[in-house]
């Protein structure tokens, strides 16, 4: 099986590697690939074989945040395509919004609990593909307590 690629950009070297180790624990068919700005993510985009399926994009990254990144992707013909889902320590509604409005398919506020963002992107990874908007929505209703908000 081939293995399906996504990409992490976070600047809290922590988040990233609870992030990278949660993914490990419930999905060995999935490479992570990493960066710690806006700058970089478009760096690596270049430099992969084929686009990821799927990026994660904080919010608050020095160099490039995650506003100018997420426009910058959804600007490009390469990268338009490549779902985004924002996240944040933010619950601002007015941050959700822009995300929406810029064109990613899901915010979310990154979980302080292990087994939670285990359960997130268990279900994230196992609905990689054309399904992913649709899991998204449900994972939005089954877990009520975190805070997320999802383009349908």
């Amino acid at each position: 099986m081939e293995k399906k690629v996504i990409l992490l950009a976070d600047d809290d070297r922590d988040d990233t590697e609870m992030f990278c180790e949660a993914l490990e624990d419930v999905n060995e068919n999935v490479i992570c690939h990493c960066a710690f700005n806006g700058s970089e993510t478009l760096k690596i985009l270049g430099e992969l074989d084929k686009n990821p399926e799927l990026i994660f994009l904080d919010v608050n990254m020095p160099v490039m945040n995650g506003w100018d990144c997420l426009k910058m992707l959804k600007s490009d013909e390469r990268y338009r395509e490549i779902p985004v889902i924002m996240i944040s320590t933010s619950s601002y509604k007015n941050d959700m919004e822009i995300a929406s409005n810029l064109g990613s398919i899901c915010y979310f506020v990154k979980p302080n609990d292990f087994n939670d963002l285990k359960y997130i992107l268990r279900y994230i990874t196992s609905n990689l593909g054309s399904n992913l908007k649709d899991a998204l929505v449900q994972l939005q209703i089954d877990r009520s307590g975190i805070i997320f908000t999802c383009n349908t």
